[in-house]
């Protein structure tokens, strides 16, 4: 398990962070224009409408940019480590900064297919992302 600060968790964030314990990953989409929304608001600002849930989307997106890191910013992180932005595969300007785990960091590629797994930390499971398993 990698060492990680947990998220405060409310209405608009629950899903993201607990659907992981059915391996589902959460992202808000507005039920008028159908927009995903994310970081998760009751809002769409596409359209302005309020008609905002959480939807299970397919877990698979790619690798947008990423850093590899070589410091243990806290006790127990083992290094090194991969900070990512992903693009979910329904929607690409909706980007989740994760982990890119099951890898090398030599082997990250900017375009990576990649797909969503979770880590449980207490109740929340903060999505990862591993390459694509064929």
């Amino acid at each position: 398990m990698i060492a990680r600060t947990l998220p405060v968790i409310d209405r608009d964030n629950e899903a993201y962070w607990t659907w992981g314990r059915d391996g589902k990953l959460a992202i808000h989409r507005c039920g008028d224009c159908d927009y995903f929304v994310h970081p998760p608001v009751p809002f769409c600002p596409r359209c302005e409408g309020r008609n905002v849930a959480p939807r299970a989307v397919s877990g698979r997106g790619r690798v947008v940019t990423f850093t590899v890191n070589h410091k243990a910013w806290v006790p127990g992180l083992r290094v090194p480590y991969i900070l990512a932005l992903v693009a979910i595969e329904e929607q690409d300007d909706v980007r989740l900064a994760c982990n890119i785990v099951d890898c090398h960091a030599g082997e990250v590629t900017f375009g990576m297919a990649v797909e969503v797994l979770f880590e449980q930390a207490e109740d929340l499971w903060a999505p990862l992302f591993r390459p694509v398993q064929s």
